[in-house]
């Protein structure tokens, strides 16, 4: 069974942010999301209320996850997926911290704090299983991305033990594909005798060619590095992926575009 995934950083609801706020964009990250059928999505930077008013701008899908300090407070690294397609068996979200079960704990020089959010799905045509992880790294300190990641690879593999479920991590990274962050999470390097078993979807299907930026502060074009990704085990061919940059009436969705792969789990 082919899947579409998503990564999509929605820019919280700022109404400074005037034409460009959230009441003036939620139809168009509505029609993205649809446009793609996509299964399941990771978002970034959604308040609840955005959360809610999206839903119901795309039936057939429910989310999941909690704010980064807790419930309803503050943002989230929402999970949303099409509910025609996939059953929730369990979710569950921790803190990319030394505490990571402490909600609102914050480690490393993190400027707030972060989160990871991940559900258990079961496909409902084929009861084929897979655990869909999504997170927002941290934009000001390094250690955090780093040691964040760690904790990811950490967390990933010990849910893992005994189970061997194909595993799918979407977020923000804020960090550019040469940075170490990236570069650990693809397997390229050691941090602390730890390896991630991940791959990048991109160096998938592009190699190491120049695909542009994600994050383009609601202003188009192609400037700058990727910073918005999808990371699969080897459980996964990855058939394509794309970075949408579509704009509507002149308008993006976000100052970040969503990236979109279309992937299937291995026999």
């Amino acid at each position: 069974m082919n899947h579409t995934m998503m990564t999509f950083n929605l820019r919280y609801n700022e109404p400074r942010d005037g034409v460009n706020s959230w009441p003036n964009r939620v139809n168009q990250v509505a029609e993205v999301i649809s446009s793609h059928k996509a299964s399941v999505i990771g978002t970034q930077e959604g308040l609840y209320e955005m959360l809610n008013q999206l839903q119901s701008n795309l039936p057939g899908y429910a989310w999941l996850g909690s704010g980064r300090l807790g419930g309803e407070k503050d943002e989230h690294c929402a999970v949303l997926y099409n509910t025609l397609l996939l059953e929730a068996l369990e979710d569950g979200q921790f803190w990319l911290s030394e505490s990571p079960d402490q909600a609102g704990s914050i480690s490393w020089n993190s400027g707030c704090p972060r989160i990871c959010t991940w559900v258990h799905f079961r496909e409902k045509d084929t009861g084929s299983e897979f655990v869909f992880y999504n997170t927002h790294l941290d934009h000001l300190s390094h250690e955090a991305r780093m040691q964040g990641a760690k904790l990811l690879t950490k967390e990933i593999q010990q849910q893992q033990e005994g189970k061997y479920l194909p595993i799918i991590l979407t977020g923000d990274f804020n960090s550019t594909p040469d940075d170490q962050t990236i570069q650990f999470l693809r397997g390229e390097l050691d941090l602390s005798g730890e390896r991630s078993q991940l791959k990048d979807t991109f160096l998938s299907t592009h190699s190491k060619e120049n695909i542009g930026g994600t994050f383009h502060d609601f202003k188009g074009g192609t400037d700058g590095e990727l910073i918005d990704y999808i990371f699969v085990s080897q459980d996964w061919d990855v058939h394509s992926v794309l970075v949408d940059r579509r704009s509507f009436e002149g308008r993006y969705p976000s100052d970040h575009y969503p990236v979109v792969a279309n992937l299937s789990m291995k026999s």
